[in-house]
């Protein structure tokens, strides 16, 4: 593989190669400002700090390794809760196979690598729409999503037998399976200030902050290898 090749193939980000992009969120009013007297706050590192602290206070969830997985955000044309809030991009095929046949041709996943370490998964949030959600509802989202990566953290998504294979059959009862992971994580917790940043609105956190801001992750692509029978 030539070193043009293996940059299409391959993305460095931090120890050899460009750190990852940060950005503004988008202002909540026209009127917002972002207020150079006060400190930011970065909501990607926020909510990194927060998903690692679920894997290790919930069992479901203790397989995901948070130094493989990189965490952003996505702007919302919106404020309003109905559309995505948030998603997972795994960074494999099924089973974890970094090459799938589409259409007659081979293709490979776009390879990340931060820090010198390759990552598996990428987790968005939707701003503002994730932020304007109940306290509550928030952690479902993140919950909701974290359910979502592999149970063997090989780079594929969970999957579930039948015609429903990345949703169970009933999504009103997954997101109440999920809201009853959430209220024993609350229940058990002894330091607040971890999911602390969820209570205030959107709004309200960008006055208290002076300002959101936080990880932009390039969408991975598909790249085609050969063309095969």
């Amino acid at each position: 593989m030539t070193d043009s090749q293996r940059l299409f193939t391959e993305r460095r980000y931090g120890t050899g190669g460009k750190p990852l992009p940060k950005r503004w969120a988008p202002w909540p009013t026209a009127e917002s400002r972002i207020d150079r007297g006060k400190k930011p706050i970065d909501i990607s590192k926020k909510i990194h700090h927060l998903i690692a602290d679920v894997t290790r206070r919930v069992p479901l969830f203790a397989h995901i390794n948070m130094e493989a997985t990189l965490v952003g955000f996505t702007s919302s044309r919106t404020r309003s809760k109905y559309g995505l809030q948030a998603r997972v991009t795994p960074m494999r095929f099924r089973s974890g196979t970094l090459y799938a046949k589409r259409r007659g041709r081979l293709y490979q996943v776009q390879r990340y690598f931060h820090e010198g370490r390759e990552q598996l998964y990428i987790v968005e949030f939707s701003l503002p729409r994730f932020l304007v959600l109940p306290f509550e509802e928030k952690l479902i989202t993140v919950f909701h999503e974290l359910y979502h990566i592999g149970p063997q953290f090989d780079g594929d998504v969970r999957r579930h037998g039948g015609r429903y294979e990345f949703h169970t059959h009933s999504q009103k009862e997954y997101d109440c399976e999920m809201g009853k992971l959430v209220r024993e994580y609350l229940a058990k917790h002894d330091d607040a200030e971890t999911f602390e940043f969820l209570h205030p609105s959107y709004f309200e956190l960008w006055e208290r902050h002076g300002g959101i801001y936080g990880t932009v992750v390039p969408r991975p692509k598909l790249i085609p290898v050969a063309t095969v029978s």
